[in-house]
This record gives C-alpha cells, sequence and structure tokens, in this order.
C-alpha cells in the first residue's frame, strides 16, 4: 500500500505553474500526472477567491441612485470605478446615496458597510452580499 503512495508522488508533478486568469479567478495551478502509464494532459486545480462581483443591473440601478442623490447630469461620466469623492460627493452626500440605496433595494446598510463604501463597484457588491443574507435568511 505505501508503494502505491510512493508511486502517485513519483510521478505528480512536485512544482504546479502559476497561471493569471482574468474574470473571477485569481490563479490557476496546472498539475500533471500519469497513472498506469496513462497520461492525463493538464488538470486545472483552480484558487478561488471571493469577491463579489455584482451583477450589472445591480450596478446600473446604483448608478441611478448615485446621480439622483448627487443631481449630476449626463455630461459626468460615472462608472463603476467612479469614487463618490471624484463626484464631489463629501460625507453627509454619502449618507445620503447609503439612504437611497436602502430605500430602492430594501434593504439596512450597517454603519461598518457603509464605510467600506467607496466607489459605486463597492456599493453594488455590499447590495449583492445583503440581498444574498436576506433571501438566506
Amino acid at each position: 500500500m505505501a508503494s502505491a503512495f510512493a508511486n502517485v508522488a513519483r510521478i505528480c508533478s512536485p512544482a504546479p505553474q502559476r497561471v493569471q486568469v482574468p474574470g473571477r479567478l485569481s490563479s490557476v495551478n496546472l498539475v500533471s500526472f500519469g497513472v498506469s502509464k496513462r497520461s492525463f494532459g493538464a488538470v486545472r486545480a483552480p484558487r478561488l477567491s471571493i469577491c463579489c462581483k455584482a451583477k450589472p443591473e445591480t450596478v446600473t440601478k446604483v448608478m441611478g441612485v448615485v446621480k439622483k442623490q448627487l443631481a449630476l447630469d449626463d455630461s459626468k461620466p460615472l462608472t463603476a470605478e467612479s469614487t463618490f469623492s471624484d463626484l464631489g460627493a463629501d460625507s453627509l452626500d454619502t449618507v445620503e446615496i447609503v439612504m437611497g440605496l436602502e430605500e430602492e433595494f430594501g434593504i439596512t446598510v450597517e454603519e461598518e458597510g457603509s464605510q467600506n463604501i467607496a466607489t459605486v463597484q463597492d456599493a453594488a457588491d455590499l447590495i449583492e452580499s445583503l440581498l444574498e443574507k436576506k433571501t438566506a435568511a
């Protein structure tokens, strides 16, 4: 039995290659191995990093609330990466944006969560996680 484990350990590649993958995966380890003279190409073993990327619809709704609360016209570019401070929002404006988001999505944002919101994407990601918790409960 011990020799079978030794054979598996001997044929497995000891140093997997790191490959950067765009999107939600942070990296993928490629491992090549053979068993009983059969070789398998590359087995992908993803290393997942949890990053709640919000749905595009959520980001769009958040942008609508931000535009409304800050009275932005269409000439001001607004993207998911836009920061509230770059849009001219002060701390009171940010509180009003959070209140508008709570009303729009029917959620409650705790003070700790609202302190981590700096961009439209941050707000959308927080909303997605709160909505998931709400539906799971």
